[in-house]
């Protein structure tokens, strides 16, 4: 009834994926903005979704205060940032042909709004990108991964404020010309 598994086509792409508040870490290294996710408390059954991704000005506040890493797991990730030579050649080690990664905005504009990106977060990602490369990897790029820089969050209201729309376009432009 059913035939033999003989692998998967050629043009199927067999990867790994991570995104950057969940996996980079230095989340106040390279010049790199604070973000909702560095605001996200760790996940705990006795606290409610809605209660732990909300952000307020009382938990800014008390998040900017706290000098730990275990109630902010996203502040530190797998450590990306500091270990993705290693990471990438383990995937290349596995025989994947993709490697998709998001890019944090916030590490590109800090802000979200700034008129010129931050050269050490562009520089960051070329040298991501270039291992991937260099693995015998395709990168597979996703511009946001629900990680606003949290000044659009504090200033503007966050996506109910339509001038978003501009710092996103900005932001995706640059990546576009980049790419």
């Amino acid at each position: 009834m059913f035939e033999r598994f003989a692998g998967f086509p050629d043009r199927f792409l067999w990867g790994g994926a991570i995104s950057a508040p969940q996996a980079e870490g230095a989340y106040q290294e390279g010049g790199k903005g604070l973000t909702v996710a560095d605001m996200a408390l760790r996940y705990d059954k006795s606290v409610s979704r809605k209660e732990r991704k909300y952000v307020d000005k009382q938990r800014i506040e008390d998040a900017m205060n706290y000098e730990g890493t275990e109630k902010y797991p996203k502040r530190i990730g797998v450590d990306f940032y500091h270990r993705y030579q290693e990471d990438i050649r383990l995937c290349a080690e596995m025989g994947f042909k993709v490697f998709r990664m998001s890019i944090a905005w916030s590490r590109i504009f800090p802000k979200g709004n700034e008129q010129h990106p931050n050269q050490a977060g562009l520089d960051f990602y070329d040298q991501v990108i270039g291992e991937i490369v260099d693995q015998g990897m395709e990168p597979l790029i996703t511009i946001s991964h629900f990680d606003l820089p949290l000044h659009l969050v504090t200033a503007y209201g966050g996506w109910k404020n339509r001038e978003l729309i501009d710092f996103y376009v900005r932001y995706a432009a640059l990546l576009s010309i980049r790419g």
